[in-house]
């Protein structure tokens, strides 16, 4: 899931931002704060590299204040929804989480991914992408009928990842139950805990009042500092969620690219007869996708960065023909190699081998079936 939003580079200073209610502690901890989707946030502390291996190893604590909350309600409200999102909520009940898309109902392109988080039977929480929130809020509640109210909360509520296989304990430290099913939830007063995460491990994210997130924080991180944890910026969760093929809403997912193209189609309730951009995705995938989202693996010390041009390898045959674009990379601290993302021709197989243009330097790659590193979320 769940992150719409591109890292920019570090500012001098962000006056127009938005900030997290915890943004004087990560400044405090000495953390690269940088724009992510108009707020400002911790990108790093220690290094990603440390970061990330902590969260595969032990564990770690990420504040995700950017992402919004929404709430949902009012007499068919679960009906409502369901008829706009993509996913079947009536695959889950209350206590439990899913995740799901809302797409533009002419094109099947992707306006956000997000969580929905299944309440009463009429009261539903929704968690989009920070720069995505208002954008989802303005279609439901366009779409709403009398009765059924959309309500936008993104300054409300604050929201804490806890991430790794060290993760239960931390929770047991400050006297929150950690024994729930993967994408269940429980609330305790004001306080929702989820068995979600973005970075392929055990973990737990914490959706808190923006008042009471300081307190939670300081508890959480003095837990996971004794489980051998640390504090973790957006920088390492995007490397953990690209070694699990995590797609992130505007690079592999967007207006521009839809779950068929992005293998998300188990997220869709093919067989739900109301959704937005149902029919649009249903030709779609009867026709099948002209390109589809792959992984690659650097093959020598080349590393895929977004945008970057992938072509046959030379000799093959093909002469070198362009057959996609990287739409995520980064260098894996797991495998200590380059892996992608990459929406490719349709005719691309597992296992062929291709070719980055670096700065017009070629860089092989081999097309491979993401995840690239065992998951543990369950």
């Amino acid at each position: 899931m769940l992150s719409s939003d591109r890292i920019a580079s570090p500012l001098v200073s962000e006056p127009a931002l938005r900030q997290s209610p915890l943004h004087d502690r990560h400044v405090a901890l000495g953390a690269r704060m940088a724009e992510f989707g108009g707020w400002s946030m911790p990108i790093q502390y220690s290094g990603v590299v440390e970061e990330h291996l902590a969260v595969r190893t032990a564990v770690g604590i990420f504040d995700v204040s950017h992402l919004g909350n929404a709430q949902v309600s009012g007499p068919g409200a679960k009906d409502f929804v369901n008829a706009c999102l993509t996913n079947d909520l009536d695959r889950i009940g209350p206590g439990q989480a899913q995740y799901t898309l809302c797409c533009d109902d002419a094109t099947g392109g992707v306006v956000d991914d997000l969580i929905v988080y299944h309440g009463r039977a009429d009261d539903l929480h929704l968690v989009p992408n920070a720069a995505n929130t208002a954008e989802v809020v303005r279609r439901l509640r366009a779409a709403a009928p009398d009765g059924v109210e959309v309500v936008d909360q993104h300054e409300d509520f604050a929201i804490l990842a806890v991430q790794g296989p060290r993760s239960p304990e931390v929770l047991r430290r400050v006297g929150i139950d950690a024994a729930m099913d993967y994408m269940a939830f429980d609330r305790v007063g004001e306080l929702t805990v989820c068995r979600t995460g973005y970075t392929g491990e055990h973990g737990y994210e914490l959706v808190v009042p923006a008042a009471d997130a300081g307190p939670l924080w300081d508890r959480l991180a003095e837990a996971v500092a004794s489980e051998g944890g640390r504090p973790c910026g957006l920088g390492a969760r995007d490397t953990l969620r690209t070694e699990m093929g995590y797609p992130l809403h505007g690079q592999d997912l967007s207006m521009e690219i839809t779950p068929v193209q992005a293998r998300c189609g188990w997220a869709v309730g093919w067989s739900k007869p109301e959704f937005w951009g149902r029919d649009a995705l249903v030709a779609e995938r009867e026709r099948g996708a002209s390109r589809l989202l792959w992984g690659l693996l650097a093959q020598d010390r080349g590393i895929p960065r977004p945008h970057m041009t992938v072509r046959h390898a030379s000799g093959d045959g093909a002469d070198g023909r362009e057959v996609g674009e990287v739409t995520s990379g980064t260098f894996s601290p797991s495998l200590k190699v380059g892996i992608g993302l990459a929406l490719l021709h349709r005719d691309v197989a597992e296992g062929d081998e291709l070719t980055l243009d670096v700065r017009g330097r070629p860089s092989a790659v081999r097309v491979v079936k993401p995840p690239f590193v065992p998951p543990h979320v369950r």
